[in-house]
């Protein structure tokens, strides 16, 4: 252990987590996107119709959407800028309720454990997929090598709910190639169809109808329409052209940022600012140092 000039021995350094601050993942978890990107993963999630039935099976989702993509973020933010015992806190607990949870595959009947890891992984690859592509889409100035970067981290994200990262996808093209296998699986059966009303019309109070339909139906409008093709063709709803979505997205994004992001920041469960507070001012994340911070992809993944 290192000591002071005193001779006193020094502090411990910061646990940076998981990911740290040289990583892509910390840079870009805190853009307020992400909640666009969040509804687009909700959307994509739903068309696996195993994945989709231990949801409905076994969640609140429609009494409690809101207090579900609450917890959402808050495990994302927890793994991305919580301590490594925060992290792995988070990840044991998850998984130890997925252990005692099963469904009824609506095809079959056949009972099946939600912790299947064929659906961690479509819910894992979904998620992340959805993630950066809604953040490069709005304007997050992401190369490819970062790209790849970001979704090698992100194994680490997958470990903690209980797949081998071994066998998750490490980069954009394996990524890539992982959604064109299972495709032909895919469908939007009655639970995808329930889902896909929910998010376009979610139960609210009398007096916040208004704000529903000035607010969220536009948004959830913006995620849908970034989906891939095959997902509207499965849905069967046809979004505006490619071209006007991402007009939308990149404005969206502008403005969002526009928002000082120490307000955003305040907002519970406040994780980045403990990590900053943690880690020192330096921590304090930003999509757009990636654009000088080429040092982010020196070393190899953490996975």
């Amino acid at each position: 252990m290192a000591a002071t000039r005193d001779g006193a021995p020094a502090p411990p350094p910061p646990d940076p987590g998981l990911y740290g601050p040289a990583s892509v993942t910390w840079q870009c978890h805190g853009d307020p996107i992400m909640w666009i990107a969040g509804i687009r993963a909700l959307y994509l999630q739903a068309l696996h119709p195993r994945a989709v039935r231990g949801v409905m099976e076994n969640s609140d989702f429609r009494s409690d959407a809101w207090g579900r993509l609450l917890r959402t973020a808050d495990f994302v933010g927890t793994l991305t800028y919580g301590t490594t015992e925060a992290a792995e806190r988070a990840g044991a607990r998850v998984r130890r309720i997925h252990r005692t949870l099963s469904a009824t595959d609506p095809a079959t009947g056949e009972r099946f454990p939600v912790d299947d890891p064929e659906l961690l992984l479509w819910v894992h690859c979904a998620q992340i997929d959805s993630f950066l592509h809604v953040l490069r889409r709005s304007g997050v100035p992401l190369t490819a090598a970062q790209a790849d970067r970001y979704v090698d981290e992100n194994r680490v994200n997958a470990r903690l709910v209980g797949l081998d990262p071994a066998r998750v996808p490490a980069g954009t093209a394996a990524l890539a190639a992982y959604f064109e296998e299972v495709r032909p699986g895919l469908a939007a059966g009655p639970d995808a169809r329930a889902v896909d009303a929910f998010l376009c019309n979610p139960p609210t109070p009398a007096l916040l109808v208004p704000g529903r339909n000035l607010l969220w139906r536009p948004v959830a409008a913006l995620a849908y329409g970034s989906l891939p093709g095959y997902a509207h063709r499965l849905y069967g709803r046809t979004p505006p052209p490619a071209p006007v979505i991402t007009r939308r997205l990149r404005l969206t994004g502008t403005l969002l940022r526009s928002i000082p992001a120490g307000l955003r920041w305040q907002l519970p469960p406040g994780h980045i600012l403990k990590a900053m507070r943690r880690m020192g001012p330096g921590s304090r994340p930003s999509a757009y140092t990636l654009r000088t911070s080429a040092a982010i992809l020196d070393r190899p993944g953490r996975a």
